[in-house]
């Protein structure tokens, strides 16, 4: 596993932009994400949120992990009895 070296979101291009230590350059298109994998205004500001305060975060979720499973848990809505 590669290690990330930096990793930001700039605003200019709606991309979280990584270095990796071995100098490869990724960048993930943060408006290409949302339009392919969050279905609700809901969906899209949790990813919203971590793209801005925790991009690193948001990163591993979209390379490592499963952010259709991560938005229906924390987009889910409770009944009120």
């Amino acid at each position: 596993m590669r290690k990330i070296l930096s990793c930001e979101f700039n605003l200019d291009t709606a991309c979280v932009e990584l270095r990796l230590d071995d100098g490869t350059m990724l960048s993930i298109n943060c408006t290409a994400v949302e339009n392919e994998v969050a279905n609700s205004m809901y969906q899209r500001s949790a990813l919203d949120w971590l793209i801005y305060n925790d991009p690193l975060a948001y990163t591993e979720l979209i390379l490592n992990g499963d952010p259709e499973l991560y938005l229906k848990v924390v987009t889910e809505k409770e009944q009120l009895d």
